[in-house]
């Protein structure tokens, strides 16, 4: 048996059960798109819900910002050596922690402007995936349900996103020294 774990969608596991997000895109051009975190076979448990609306967004808004989760989600699929999703109508299953990462864009662009999407966009991308986790984690404590985009952090990461100018990127970061931390298992570790 080899340790590789077979994935469909965006690094989602093929596994009956397994904690995804999902995508759900209506066929209708005008219907909004919604991301719902399903627990898997730890959902009904403790009081753990089987499933968890987590976002509604507005197509036109979709269409923006999926073309930037796609393109940094297949990027670091392809540096895993995974197969790369694509969305598509009906369902698209994401891994857990990209699914937190999805969240996070699509929270900060629910209520932004044309004109502020590329922005979100931009800063979203120049993120680093453990400080998009760390922002859900946040987020979701107490404003992570649809009907909640008017509270706290969910609120500050429209403010933190659509704030500036669409220059920003990786390349204008200055590197960080590897430190030991950096070692921890994640999605993306064999």
């Amino acid at each position: 048996m080899s340790g590789k774990i077979s994935t469909i969608d965006f690094g989602a596991p093929d596994a009956f059960g397994a904690h995804v997000f999902r995508v759900e895109i209506a066929a209708g051009k005008n219907e909004p798109v919604r991301i719902i975190e399903d627990y898997g076979y730890q959902g009904g448990e403790n009081g753990l819900p089987y499933e968890e609306p987590r976002a509604i967004v507005p197509r036109a808004t979709w269409t923006v910002i999926s073309a930037t989760a796609r393109s940094d989600f297949n990027e670091r699929l392809k540096a895993q050596k995974q197969a790369t999703g694509r969305w598509k109508v009906d369902k698209t299953l994401v891994d857990r922690l990209l699914g937190k990462e999805l969240c996070v864009l699509a929270w900060a662009s629910e209520k932004a402007t044309p004109e502020q999407l590329p922005i979100i966009c931009a800063r979203w991308a120049a993120l680093r995936p453990e400080e998009r986790w760390w922002l859900f984690s946040m987020t979701v404590a107490e404003a992570g349900l649809p009907e909640d985009s008017d509270r706290g952090w969910r609120k500050a990461l429209y403010f933190a996103l659509s704030d500036g100018d669409r220059t920003t990127d990786r390349s204008r970061r200055r590197a960080r020294p590897k430190t030991e931390q950096q070692d921890i298992h994640s999605f993306f570790s064999e």
